[in-house]
């Protein structure tokens, strides 16, 4: 079986999870946390190279202030954890998206955690915070305008290439396979750049539900694929 080198996946259904089993929407995000680990370890064990979760986007912050707010702590919690498992596990860590529009503790937090992980060679674990692919965009263009002003840039050499490297993932292949867990087929703003040719999957399973039982069907599902980049296959 070919397993794909990158895996990118949309973390949704915590709180609908929760709620089936009578508990808060909070619950659901806690033991959604959990499960990355869990995913992080089947990925690597399974031989994927790379794996980016969307863990809270930049529309997330019009939902309700408490829960935004148990999100952040909850996020800062993380990531020290997730220090601890990168160690063990010898998995770099790399967060995408506007860092600057998070409270400064977690900021100092996320590049203590880039810092210390930077040269681990196993997993490499990308997490998608305050993250929206038009805001990314958006940014990137930013970048080259004023390179251009600057004189540093000419229009001319603008290339595919090296627009990818004014992108929060410069230097990270773009995914092979992206997953949505909870039913909905939509990609809501995520890496809108990279999944030009990817493979999608969705699935019903919630996001705390999700094992790598789940994760082996999406990744048979990918097998059967073919995978033509564009081009017209010859009969």
């Amino acid at each position: 079986m070919q397993i794909p080198n990158h895996i990118a996946i949309i973390l949704d259904g915590n709180g609908r999870w929760a709620k089936s089993k009578g508990m808060p929407r909070n619950y659901g995000h806690v033991q959604g946390s959990k499960n990355v680990e869990v995913i992080c370890e089947a990925a690597y064990n399974l031989g994927v190279k790379y794996l980016t979760v969307y863990a809270f986007s930049t529309e997330n912050w019009n939902r309700p202030k408490d829960e935004v707010d148990a999100l952040m702590k909850l996020l800062d919690k993380y990531m020290s954890t997730c220090l601890k498992t990168a160690e063990k596990n010898n998995m770099s860590v790399r967060v995408l998206g506007d860092k600057s529009g998070l409270k400064p503790d977690l900021q100092e937090r996320i590049a203590e955690l880039e810092e210390a992980t930077k040269d681990y060679t196993g997993l490499h674990f990308q997490i998608a915070l305050n993250y929206g692919g038009q805001d990314e965009i958006v940014r990137a263009v930013r970048k080259i305008m004023q390179e251009t002003e600057r004189g540093d840039l000419k229009p001319q050499d603008m290339t595919i290439e090296r627009f990818a490297d004014y992108l929060d993932t410069k230097g990270i292949p773009e995914p092979d396979l992206m997953i949505r867990t909870s039913g909905e087929q939509r990609i809501s703003n995520f890496l809108i750049w990279q999944l030009a040719y990817t493979e999608f999957y969705f699935t019903q399973v919630p996001w705390p539900a999700f094992d790598k039982k789940e994760l082996e069907k999406a990744i048979e599902a990918y097998n059967m694929r073919d995978r033509r980049f564009g081009l017209v296959k010859e009969e």
